[in-house]
């Protein structure tokens, strides 16, 4: 099984790990690609204003641009510590010990507008791409990655279960038919039921750190939602997919 995470905008700064080496990632299929968005955000970085508008930024977020011109030169750390924020707080992979963080590393994996997909413990540095973000004078990124991608993940697909928790966007990079996606709602009193961004995201880091680290080794999606529940989630099925309902 593979757990696929969406990335995150804030990402930690540092890392001890020696700089990019596109050859030393998984999915080697991607390099062409990786490389050549690369080369763009580099490129790109020579130019602020055009950065900002491109990656949807303000001056404040300068450092965003900082760290693109950097991207060949500056220190690595495993993609899975690289990012941050209310998922990863949840999957908080720093705490897992043993077998349970060895299972965790190989199951999990990250979709990324900049690498395509990653496993849990390539190196890269910081960066900022986003799958909207518009880079002048290039087709979207959607565009770009969805010929090399979409193979790449049918082949993950083709061996593993997938539990696809990407954001639409970045689904929208490699679409995945046949993965079991996941859907937080809160359930309002009167029955009615709506999206709620944080706890949707901190729903699918707890989900993801049972799945990953867990025993079981689900082969459908209703041993998913076997998993979820055994986790105390509220979890409906439709095929494959699962509705993580908690209250509003």
């Amino acid at each position: 099984m593979i757990v696929l995470l969406p990335p995150s905008e804030t990402k930690r700064t540092g890392g001890d790990g020696e700089p990019l080496a596109f050859e030393a990632l998984s999915s080697p299929e991607l390099t062409p690609l990786r490389a050549a968005l690369v080369d763009d955000l580099v490129a790109l970085a020579a130019d602020r204003p055009a950065s900002r508008a491109a990656l949807g930024i303000s001056a404040a977020q300068d450092a965003e641009i900082d760290r693109n011109a950097t991207l060949l030169t500056s220190a690595t750390m495993p993609a899975i510590h690289r990012y941050t924020g209310v998922l990863y707080d949840a999957l908080d992979i720093e705490s897992l010990r043993g077998a349970a963080a060895t299972r965790a590393h190989a199951r999990l994996a990250v979709g990324s507008a900049l690498f395509g997909v990653l496993r849990a413990d390539d190196q890269v540095p910081a960066y900022r791409l986003s799958a909207g973000s518009k880079l002048p004078g290039r087709p979207t990124l959607s565009a770009r990655w969805r010929p090399v991608l979409e193979p790449v993940l049918a082949d993950i697909a083709a061996t593993d279960l997938v539990v696809d928790l990407r954001s639409g966007s970045y689904a929208g990079l490699g679409r995945l038919p046949g993965a079991v996606r996941v859907d937080v709602l809160a359930e309002h009193s009167d029955g009615r039921r709506t999206v709620v961004s944080h706890f949707n995201k901190a729903h699918k880091g707890r989900l993801a750190r049972a799945l990953a680290s867990g025993r079981a080794e689900p082969g459908d999606a209703a041993a998913v939602a076997t998993v979820a529940r055994r986790a105390g989630m509220t979890v409906e099925r439709d095929g494959n997919e699962l509705t993580v309902v908690i209250p509003a």
